[in-house]
Parts: C-alpha cells; structure tokens; sequence
C-alpha cells in the first residue's frame, strides 16, 4: 500500500516529539459496527434516516477533498469503497474497527449500554487485509494494514482481566499477519457515576500505562483514541512518555462551538490527532466543517471564527443550518466549559 500522509506524519512525531507541529484530523466512519438503522443521522429535511449509500458517499466526498489524514471503517464499508476504488491514488489512510466492544452496541429498545461492557469482535485480521481469507502469506493488502482495536475499563478486576486478555490475543494475531493497530480506551461505561472527571481520567491515564507496559514495541500502538477528560488529564498522559502519541475522541455531536473547542483544546494539550464520528457524520456540511478544522489547526481562525465562518459556508450553500448562530457559538459539553 503506497505511503499515507498520516504514516508521514505520526513518522515525523515520533521523531521530534516536542519540535514537529504535525496534527492528524481523522473521521471516524465505523458507527455501524455500533448503531443501527439510525446510525447515519436523521436526513436534514427531518424526514426518516439517511441510508448506508449516504453515509458512503460521505466517505468517498472526505477522502476525495483530501484534508482529513484517516478514514475509520467497518470492514464491510471498506470492502465496498476499495471496490469502487475510492482509496486509488489517494493518501488518506484507512483503517478498520477490529473489536465492538458491548458498550458501542446501540440497538433501539435495547440496554446494553446500561450494563458493564464486555469483549467482543466480529472482525478478522485477513478480511481487514484483503477482504477474504485464504490469501498467501506474505501477501501485500489490498484493503488495511492498521485496524482500531477497543478496550474499556470498567474498575472490575474479573471484566478488566478479561479485557486485557482479549487484547493480547489480538495483538497475537496482528503481529502474525504483520497488521497494525492504534488503541481506543474508552471512559467507564457505567459505575463511575461517583468519580469526578478528574479521577475518571487519571484511572484512565493509569490503565493506559499498564496494559501498554507489557506490550514490546513490535506490538506497541501506533497512537491512542481516548476520551478529553480535560486538560490536567490530557497533559499529565502526553508527559509521561513521548512515545505514546495521543488522539482525542468526539463522543455526541454537539454545537459547532463544541466541535472547534475541542480540536483547539486537544491540539493545547498536546494530543497529536483528533478522530470525530458524529461532530463531523452529524455536521449539515461535512466538508466545510472539516476544511475550518484545518484552518483552525493551522492557527488561522479561533473557534468562535470557525463557528461563523461555517455559517457563511451554510449561507453560501444554501444550507439551513440546525441551530441558528447564536445556539451554535454556545459551549454545552461540561468539559470543554472549565
């Protein structure tokens, strides 16, 4: 597979840690190995769902206006864009969800994200490479060579042990095949309704650190998706070993306010990559979103001038915008307001 701009720059971080100003914007497209009929968000005239083919041509408009460094996908989403040939000649990466952990599990009517997750994966390494199995070893992919593999830690030694079981034999299994990965540590699910942010991050911090103790560098991650437990949290883990590179998470879609304050505040803190879902899946204009987070990143607008700015952008599109201006400039997610 011909060499991404994000392999070119998570190379040149690793290199110079403290000197290289390289920042990754990856839209993460794996919803569906979650969600359900809902998943791709309601369609803007309000009426139904929009559909798979929708959500696929969102895909296939990111990667052909070239900004975002990383498309993250369900293998079957891929397998369908690589059979359109919508990676050819491009230099966004892409990736797989390798786990579905039990908390991303979002049924309607169903409770599973009301109870302690738990393992679990659908996906097989050979069919993120090549999209079948069978395949002579040795074979360059034709799909992926990097998969996101899930763990959340619930403060429950027995579920936790599980967890990190799941976790070697997957890494087993990848260093076989020569397949990379970068580790998404989710929050606590459920039982952590009593810590405070502050603690909830330094559990998180702490088990980050552990499970990766024990990991060779032939196995290591390439970079880590967690959640923005504020800046204490975010700094604390960024210190602690350069060699840990660090991406922050979107979580709900928010205000556009919410969707600048956090990719300003993940590049303050020092994470090197953020990987939105819904802020940019849920976003009237995706595009134009995500052409004003690279202006952002680039130091050319604040966020309160990438919020107007994506106004003018719905204006000029003809667009009706989901909060009229004034909703959109609100901070509402109680981390991004301290």
């Amino acid at each position: 597979m011909p060499t991404s701009r994000l392999q070119e720059k998570l190379a040149r971080i690793r290199k110079d840690p403290s000197g290289t100003r390289d920042f990754a914007i990856c839209d993460a497209k794996d919803g569906d190995m979650g969600g359900g009929i809902p998943m791709p968000g309601p369609r803007l005239s309000g009426a139904g769902w929009k559909t798979m083919p929708d959500y696929l041509a969102q895909v296939e408009a990111l990667v052909a206006q070239d900004i975002i460094d990383l498309a993250l996908l369900s293998i079957g989403s891929l397998d369908k864009l690589v059979a359109r040939g919508v990676f050819e000649g491009s230099r966004v990466a892409r990736a797989i969800r390798a786990n579905d952990t039990t908390d991303i599990w979002s049924a309607r009517h169903g409770g599973y994200k009301e109870r302690p997750s738990l393992p679990h994966r659908t996906a097989l390494i050979e069919h993120a490479m090549y999209g079948r199995l069978g395949v002579e070893p040795g074979t360059p992919p034709t799909h992926a060579d990097l998969g996101l593999y899930s763990i959340t830690f619930m403060n429950d030694p027995e579920r936790d042990a599980l967890a990190g079981e799941a976790y070697r034999a997957f890494r087993i299994e990848a260093e076989r095949f020569g397949f990379e990965h970068f580790l998404e540590v989710f929050n606590p699910n459920v039982g952590a309704e009593k810590m405070a942010l502050a603690e909830i991050g330094e559990f998180v911090n702490d088990n980050i650190v552990r499970v990766i103790a024990g990991v060779p560098l032939a196995q290591r991650p390439q970079f880590l998706k967690i959640a923005y437990n504020g800046p204490r949290a975010l700094e604390e883990l960024v210190a602690y070993d350069p060699g840990i590179i660090v991406g922050i998470l979107g979580g709900g879609a928010g205000t556009a306010r919410d969707t600048f304050e956090l990719l300003a505040a993940s590049q303050k803190g020092g994470a090197r990559l953020v990987l939105f879902g819904r802020k940019i899946n849920l976003a009237e204009d995706p595009l134009a979103l995500v052409a004003l987070m690279k202006r952002l990143v680039d130091g050319e607008i604040d966020p309160a001038e990438a919020v107007r700015a994506y106004h003018g952008e719905l204006e000029k599109s003809r667009i009706r915008p989901i909060r009229d201006l004034a909703t959109d400039l609100e901070i509402t997610e109680p981390v991004l307001k301290g």
